[in-house]
């Protein structure tokens, strides 16, 4: 990343990059950060309450913070280390904290700003100027950062699939700039952690449901005389039809729970103009109703009989790509009836 500074002439002065270590330590960073802890994470400000904390194992933790929530921050600086070493003592030093209670939590925070009346429940709830109504769990989960002025592509890597398996860690580098005159500037961005959370459920809109005209109107003349003939029977039955965007389902009504039988598909549809039973297909017969599977394999079978159904994956399904006979609607009819009976025999699961 390139920074300019502007002049009065309206010209750009670049601003050199500079390695920190040149004219600083580490140590003056972890300043900084200690000093500065609004811009370490993505997600808000963090209270620190430890710097240089000793752990169970003899390492050092750079800085210790709570968020919000009261969740433990574990701030690393990347050092000289490798990727993996970086990576795993991070790992080592949210092990140790997530052990830690509140009153472990208060010490540190004591030590910390050395002073034995905090009460770190207080402290927390005026940093975050949190509401005397709203509780707050401490260390229930525990954020990692690793901080650095490069990071690597493997800490990335590392980081990144951590956070796809529920570990809450968070990469972020700075940068030194220096410019004449011995104007120095920090940048910081959040390589990994930024992203967008995953999403837990996704809205859309609905496509306009077709009806009942529109949808013979889009069926040519073989399919219509079939179509026709099921709504026929589906009406004398008072069997539920349910209209999609393009064609609809035949339901049996068990107590006002719905079990689709039959779906029928117009020739604009992705699959063509078929009809397609729903015998051992999810969500319907196979998880809704108690039919046993023996009766399931008989179905089948007749369905198989009328030399009309072919096997399609766990359904079945008619491609209506000619003109039928009378008896060959009578038999897809008569087949309907029988599946209709052996739902309304069995009923729904318990």
């Amino acid at each position: 990343m390139r920074v300019f500074g502007i002049q009065p002439d309206g010209k750009f002065s670049e601003y050199l990059q500079t390695p920190f270590q040149i004219q600083h330590e580490e140590s003056i960073l972890e300043g900084w950060l200690e000093s500065n802890p609004d811009g370490i994470v993505e997600d808000g400000p963090i209270l620190i309450i430890g710097r240089q904390a000793r752990t169970n194992l003899g390492g050092f933790i750079d800085l210790v913070g709570l968020d919000r929530e009261g969740n433990v921050v574990v701030v690393e600086l990347k050092r000289d280390r490798t990727p993996r070493d970086t990576i795993a003592q991070a790992i080592e030093y949210a092990s140790f904290i997530e052990r830690l209670d509140t009153n472990q939590l208060e010490a540190m925070l004591k030590e910390y700003m050395n002073d034995e009346s905090l009460n770190i429940a207080e402290y927390h709830r005026d940093y975050f100027e949190i509401g005397t109504d709203e509780a707050v769990a401490f260390n229930k989960n525990q954020h990692i950062v690793v901080v650095g002025q490069k990071i690597t592509p493997e800490i990335r890597q590392t980081a990144t699939f951590l956070r796809s398996k529920g570990f809450k860690v968070t990469c972020v580098e700075f940068t030194f700039f220096l410019a004449e005159g011995g104007t120095r500037l920090l940048s910081q961005e959040i390589v990994v952690g930024s992203e967008s959370e995953k999403l837990t459920h996704v809205s859309s809109g609905s496509l306009p449901v077709t009806t009942e005209e529109i949808f013979l109107a889009s069926a040519d003349e073989n399919g219509r005389e079939v179509f026709t003939k099921i709504l026929e029977f589906a009406k004398a039955g008072s069997m539920p039809i349910h209209w999609g965007t393009k064609g609809f389902s035949l339901n049996v009504n068990l107590d006002g729970t719905h079990v689709a039988i039959l779906f029928v598909y117009p020739p604009d549809s992705v699959f063509k103009q078929t009809l397609r039973a729903t015998l051992r297909d999810k969500g319907e017969m196979g998880k809704k109703v108690a039919v046993p599977e023996e009766a399931i394999q008989d179905l089948w079978q007749q369905a198989i009989n009328t030399g009309l159904f072919i096997p399609a994956g766990k359904s079945l399904k008619i491609p209506i790509d000619r003109k039928f006979s009378n008896h060959e609607i009578e038999a897809l009819i008569s087949w309907l009836k029988a599946v209709e009976g052996a739902v309304r025999q069995y009923g729904l699961k318990q």
